[in-house]
């Protein structure tokens, strides 16, 4: 077998930092820019892989331990069949890689390439009700229909719902896990899991192996967020994990939106917070496509009216190097929108994409 790549084995080496509290601590508490100006040009994963090189004793002296892990889970993956995306690489999702704290890499099984497509993600209440699951279903079925990746966390209730109505859809589905993505959780769910990889696939920040500790998950949801145009929660407490998904939603620009449910049992109480907050009211899949600016998607996948002048090629110029911020201002567009609109442009071969996460307009 080839020697694995400098670069993956150093993304994966930085994830491994970046997953133990106590050497993140140590690394993110050197790590701040000299000032705000730098913070802008420097994406703040780039400042972490470099300061890799010159890293604090209680770091330096895990490192050596650290490298042997991030080579066996290298060769563990080759072994399993499951793929490796590491920051920076044209694979990359774009939508997650402008989040404010990307994983350095991405650990995938089945279709990896579905992660650049337009995708919605639908959380809800592992206890949900028989409503809630029908809803989620129904949501993922129509979206899957309208060639829109379905994402999910593969939990009980809602979760697994939406995923399974995207594949009833005959659609694409994508689960992101708070295990290794050769670690299903819960049991329960294998069969749904191999399917999903058959039809999407399953993504995970965590290395072969890794167990589902509760404190994966809650960094789990920024991915999750981050991999998705807008967020759809499906009955949620006010306590709710889900809650977690739609504030980093909130943070990355996503748009959060939310299901009404039944006042009196409580079980809506969070979802109905976020209403109160301004999230949009869901009710069928074409309120989340219209608030996405895909209102003219037919079932089929097929437009159904012509394509307005391009606002974002219009505010490139060819060659020019420029950032998702200032395309926003450009543009005009909403941050969902603009993802969209970004990932088609890339894989058109129109724009691409460097490896500080700009955008360059080809000739």
């Amino acid at each position: 077998m080839e020697a694995t790549p400098t670069p993956v084995l150093d993304a994966v080496l930085l994830s491994l930092v970046l997953t133990r509290t106590r050497l993140r601590t140590a690394l993110l508490r050197q790590c701040a820019p000299a000032d705000e100006a730098d913070q802008r040009r420097t994406p703040e994963i780039a400042v972490l892989a470099a300061r890799l090189r010159d890293p604090p004793a209680v770091l330096a002296e895990a490192l050596p331990a650290l490298r042997v892990d991030a080579s066996r889970l290298l060769d563990r993956a080759v072994r399993l069949g499951i793929d490796v995306i590491s920051w920076g690489e044209r694979q990359y999702p774009s939508q997650l890689s402008v989040i404010d704290d990307p994983p350095p890499v991405l650990w995938t099984r089945g279709a990896g390439d579905v992660l650049t497509s337009p995708a919605v993600a639908i959380v809800g209440s592992r206890t949900g009700s028989p409503y809630a699951c029908a809803v989620a279903e129904r949501l993922g079925s129509d979206l899957a229909r309208r060639n829109v990746t379905v994402i999910s966390g593969l939990a009980r209730g809602v979760d697994g719902a939406a995923h399974r109505g995207a594949l009833a859809g005959d659609g694409v589905t994508v689960g992101v896990l708070g295990s290794g993505v050769d670690v299903v959780y819960p049991r329960e769910h294998t069969a749904l899991a191999t399917t999903i990889t058959i039809r999407g696939a399953l993504v995970s920040e965590l290395g072969s192996g890794a167990p589902p500790l509760p404190h994966h998950f809650p960094r789990r949801n920024r991915i999750l967020s981050g991999l998705s145009h807008a967020v759809v929660v499906v009955e949620a407490t006010p306590r709710s994990g889900s809650l977690i998904t739609a504030r980093c939603a909130a943070e990355q620009g996503r748009e959060v939106m939310a299901v009404p449910g039944n006042v009196l049992n409580g079980r809506s109480g969070g979802a109905h917070a976020l209403i109160r907050d301004g999230a949009k009211i869901v009710e069928t899949a074409d309120d989340i496509l219209e608030e996405m600016g895909l209102a003219g998607v037919a079932e089929d996948g097929g437009p159904v009216a012509a394509e307005p002048p391009d606002p974002i090629l219009d505010g490139m110029d060819v060659g020019e190097s420029i950032t998702v911020d200032d395309l926003i201002a450009r543009s005009g567009l909403g941050t969902p929108v603009l993802l969209k609109r970004l990932t088609e442009l890339e894989l058109e071969g129109r724009i691409v994409r460097t490896d500080t996460g700009q955008f360059v307009r080809l000739p």
